[in-house]
């Protein structure tokens, strides 16, 4: 099976949301057999800032809605939102 690389955008709750402390949270939750590649944080407006992050994972571990789930549930997490999905 090939792997997967998935583009997620991650919104905080609000400006005061440390975006790197929420980074350690979501590695920690994630699901196994996803492994977290790139991240960066970039400007929205208004001084609020997002977290973009590349996980990959085996193609036949199913879509992204386990990885969804798990990042929306942690505290300071407004929205997650899946950019782009690609084979490698």
């Amino acid at each position: 099976m090939a792997r997967v690389i998935v583009t997620l955008k991650i919104m905080p709750e609000d400006i005061d949301v440390n975006l790197d402390s929420l980074l350690k949270r979501i590695k920690k939750a994630i699901p196994k057999g996803t492994d977290v590649r790139a991240t960066e944080i970039i400007p929205v407006a208004f001084g609020l800032k997002a977290l973009r992050m590349n996980v990959a994972r085996d193609e036949a571990l199913g879509g992204t809605d386990d990885i969804e789930a798990a990042i929306s549930s942690l505290k300071g997490v407004a929205q997650v939102e899946v950019e782009m999905v690609s084979r490698v």
